[in-house]
């Protein structure tokens, strides 16, 4: 492994060894507190939550007939977690994913009820979705709040 040196030792120094220099981009950023290690936990229970709403269609029988809802829940899953990939990529959070974190999540429990007009919908789609989507919005306001306190 080669690294950079911050001298060369010189032929008659007597000292062999020589400082080295880390590079702060090849190190990782770990989080400096609790509360940045909080906001990853809550970022990264967001992307499994994200992940669930899009692959629950695949699990639950959802719907009797026609696709779109399926689709629509795989969006708004996707959606999720990539805002909360995308949280997870700074140390300390971002204050605005997690609101559309919150906002995603408010989507995710209305939409049954906005998609039942047009669709058939099953008992288990609302469940699932109402229950996501509750644990989606408690999980953005517990970053929300997490990451308005490690600013100050």
């Amino acid at each position: 492994m080669a690294t950079p040196l911050a001298r060369r030792p010189e032929p008659g120094d007597g000292s062999a060894q020589a400082a080295v220099t880390i590079s702060a981009v090849t190190e990782y950023l770990l989080p400096a507190t609790m509360r940045g290690v909080a906001v990853q936990a809550v970022a990264a229970l967001g992307v499994l939550t994200g992940l669930w709403i899009a692959l629950s269609p695949s699990f639950i029988t959802l719907q009797h007939g026609g696709g779109n809802a399926a689709v629509a829940n795989l969006i708004a899953g996707l959606a999720v977690a990539a805002v909360g990939a995308a949280s997870l990529a700074g140390p300390r959070g971002f204050a605005g994913l997690q609101f559309a974190s919150a906002l995603l999540g408010v989507w995710v429990i209305l939409s049954p009820f906005i998609l039942d007009a047009r669709f058939s919908i099953a008992a288990p789609m609302y469940w699932s979705n109402i229950v996501s989507g509750g644990v989606l919005v408690v999980l953005a306001l517990a970053g929300l709040a997490s990451v308005r306190r490690a600013a100050r």
